[in-house]
């Protein structure tokens, strides 16, 4: 079994020397340990999906030399379920699974209300630590002494996603017009520690334009080359790690289905929230078995319909908290194959036209890569 996104920062914080830290991925053996390196970078790429670096390396001279072994360590990790970026960033942070922290999906239902929570336009509503509780380990390694630094867009500051995500963490905001890899170096070399980067060009374009599109190569090209600057970069005794959030596909239009295009599947529900490919159904009072009923056929060979009892019980999110029990739908639709559910009635209609998704438990979804590189001078 491939290892957890969860747990690249507690790696980080064992490559940093780190109390109570715990590298379950190895990357002491290959990079060393603190008596040989005091800093790290870690970059995430939002939707460098394992199985789409084949595809993206004609674009990408650095990430092909990754796959060819000629530079850097591969290795196969897997996220978190659901396979989406607020739940893959918090579980990144905290090095904890959707059921503990809480963070369960793209948008959820706020229990006790008909409001659908956007995780990616939260602000101060529902209160950041109430919704997401747990410490990060960017908190963690500032307590224990080593610097954790995250240069993130001054857009995500004060957001409820970057403290669930980020909490401790002392924050570098940047400008759209800044030079992304140059801050991200220039922290490197002024601090002993781990610095962060974030970068959701190669998603935005998976989204708008299609993954294989010339619009999603031309973003593979600028990743590319951010992270070519980063390792040229490296200061001795200095590692640089990328992984991804999530991968994704297309999803063609006669997969796709609108729940409010179809009586069948409308009936009895709600809220729903959730995205395309993991919808969470929340439903009228004693109509939960009959939405299940309902959606299991119409879906069938298309998606696998659960009651929230049967998803929690299956360990998809990991163990649940009971507080985060309501934030979870009546009835839980996980998309296989390349289905995706739409939602013309409850969602922005940009949803609807975009061509990449992501969300599910497929392999094309899940599985992201985790690459890391030395300097030259590391193990001297």
């Amino acid at each position: 079994m491939p290892g957890s996104l969860c747990d690249v920062l507690p790696a980080v914080g064992t490559l940093l020397g780190a109390p109570g830290a715990v590298d379950e991925l190895g990357l002491v053996g290959w990079i060393g340990g603190a008596d040989q390196l005091d800093r790290v970078a870690l970059v995430l790429v939002d939707g460098l999906g394992w199985h789409l670096l084949p595809e993206l390396a004609g674009s990408a001279p650095l990430l092909a030399a990754v796959l060819a072994g000629q530079t850097g360590r591969l290795t196969e990790l897997a996220c978190t379920f659901p396979s989406t970026t607020p739940t893959s960033l918090v579980s990144l942070g905290t090095g904890a699974r959707p059921g503990e922290h809480g963070i369960l999906g793209f948008t959820l239902n706020v229990p006790g209300t008909d409001r659908v929570l956007n995780h990616i336009l939260w602000r101060d509503d529902p209160p950041h630590a109430e919704w997401q509780p747990l410490p990060t380990w960017f908190g963690r390694l500032n307590n224990a002494g080593v610097s954790a630094r995250a240069v993130l867009p001054a857009a995500f500051m004060g957001s409820g996603l970057t403290d669930a995500a980020y909490r401790g963490a002392e924050f570098r905001p940047i400008q759209p017009a800044d030079d992304n890899a140059r801050k991200v170096a220039e922290e490197l070399k002024a601090a002993p520690g781990l610095v962060y980067g974030y970068t959701a060009a190669l998603d935005t374009a998976a989204h708008a334009f299609g993954i294989g599109s010339s619009q999603w190569h031309e973003a593979a090209a600028r990743v590319d080359a951010l992270l070519s600057r980063l390792v040229e970069a490296l200061p001795p005794s200095a590692a640089l790690l990328v992984t991804a959030d999530h991968g994704g596909f297309n999803a063609p239009p006669d997969a796709r289905v609108d729940l409010d295009t179809d009586p069948r599947l409308a009936a009895g529900v709600r809220v729903v929230a959730g995205e395309p490919r993991v919808r969470y159904l929340h439903t009228e009072p004693g109509a939960t078995a009959d939405v299940q009923a309902a959606w299991t056929e119409v879906l069938t060979g298309k998606a696998d319909v659960y009651s929230r009892d049967q998803a929690v019980a299956s360990g998809m999110f990991g163990p649940v908290k009971p507080a985060h029990l309501a934030r979870i739908g009546d009835v839980v639709v996980v998309c296989t194959g390349d289905a995706a559910v739409l939602a013309t009635g409850h969602e922005p209609p940009e949803t609807a036209r975009l061509i990449g998704f992501h969300g599910a438990a497929t392999p094309a979804e899940m599985a992201i890569p985790l690459i890391a590189f030395k300097s030259p001078a590391t193990t001297d």
